[in-house]
C-alpha cells in the first residue's frame, strides 16, 4: 500500500512539472505568436532592386507647329532612383498615347554638365486654356533599363508652368513596370497584431522569398505607411522587424497578401 501511495504522489508530481514545463515552452516559443526570432550581430541591410530588362525606347521631339499651345514643366527625380540616375536618361510626356513633350536630363546654368535629377520639359497642346488633360510621363533610366510610368491630369496652356515656384517630383515607384502591384500598410498595426511592440527608428522590411519588395524606418509618430510592391496580385510577403537595442530580427511569414 505504501508503495502504492508513493508511486502516485510521483506521477502526480511528474504531471504536474510536465504542465508547468509545456506552459513555460507556450509563453516563450515565439513561433506561437505569429513570428519567429533570430538574434543577429549587424543590423541587417536592405535594398530594393529596380533593375528591369526594358530596351532604349525610341522617342522623338515631336514638331511643335502643330500645336497651339504648351506648358512648361520642371521635373524633380524622386529620391529613391537619385542614386541611379545618369546623363543617358530620358523622360516623355504623352496624351493619348502622342508624344508630347520629350527631354533629357536639364542642363546646371553656366556649365557644360548636366543636373540628371532635373527635367525640363516643354509640353505641347491643342487644348483651350480651361482644359486639363491626363498625361503619362515616361521617365527612362539607362543605369536601370527600366521605364517608370505615372499619370497625372495638367493643363497645356501657354500660361501656366508647373513646377518652377517649387519642385513636381513624380511619385514614379508607385507602379512601377517590373512591381505594377503597389499595396499600403501600416508598419505598426501589422507589427501589434502579433505582440511585437514597435520603437521609433527600428526599420522594417518587406519580402517576397529572398527579394526585398518595401522598407521603412518606423516614424516617432506612430503611423508609418509601408508600400509594399508586388509582380502578382495575391502573393504572400514575409515582414521583417529589426529590434536595434536587443539585436533580435522578428519574422513574420506571410503577415500580407498583395
Amino acid at each position: 500500500m505504501k508503495y502504492r501511495k508513493i508511486m502516485k504522489k510521483i506521477n502526480l508530481m511528474l504531471v504536474l512539472l510536465t504542465s508547468l514545463f509545456l506552459g513555460a515552452c507556450s509563453d516563450n516559443d515565439s513561433s506561437n505568436a505569429g513570428y519567429t526570432t533570430t538574434n543577429i550581430s549587424e543590423a541587417p541591410v536592405w535594398q530594393m532592386d529596380w533593375s528591369n530588362d526594358q530596351e532604349r525606347p525610341a522617342w522623338t521631339d515631336p514638331d511643335g507647329t502643330l500645336y497651339e499651345n504648351w506648358t512648361i514643366l520642371k521635373v524633380q527625380i524622386e529620391e529613391k532612383l537619385q542614386p541611379y540616375v545618369s546623363e543617358g536618361d530620358m523622360m516623355a510626356l504623352f496624351v493619348n498615347g502622342e508624344l508630347r513633350g520629350l527631354a533629357n536630363p536639364a542642363v546646371i546654368v553656366g556649365s557644360d554638365q548636366s543636373s540628371n535629377t532635373k527635367y525640363l520639359i516643354k509640353a505641347y497642346g491643342n487644348e483651350t486654356e480651361s482644359e486639363t488633360v491626363n498625361i503619362s510621363l515616361q521617365y527612362y533610366n539607362q543605369q536601370l533599363k527600366h521605364i517608370f510610368t505615372l499619370s497625372d491630369n495638367i493643363s497645356l496652356d501657354s500660361d501656366v508652368s508647373i513646377g518652377i515656384d517649387e519642385d513636381y517630383i513624380p511619385e514614379f515607384t508607385l507602379g512601377p513596370a517590373k512591381y505594377p502591384v503597389v499595396k499600403s500598410v501600416e508598419a505598426e498595426t501589422v507589427l501589434s497584431k502579433v505582440g511585437i511592440t514597435p520603437v521609433a527608428g527600428n526599420r522594417v522590411g518587406a519580402f517576397v522569398g529572398t527579394e526585398c519588395r518595401g522598407m521603412v524606418t518606423l516614424s516617432p509618430f506612430g503611423s508609418t505607411p509601408l508600400i509594399l510592391y508586388g509582380r502578382t496580385e495575391g502573393e504572400s510577403v514575409t515582414l521583417k522587424y529589426y529590434d536595434a537595442a536587443s539585436g533580435v530580427l522578428y519574422t513574420l511569414a506571410d503577415a500580407v497578401k498583395m
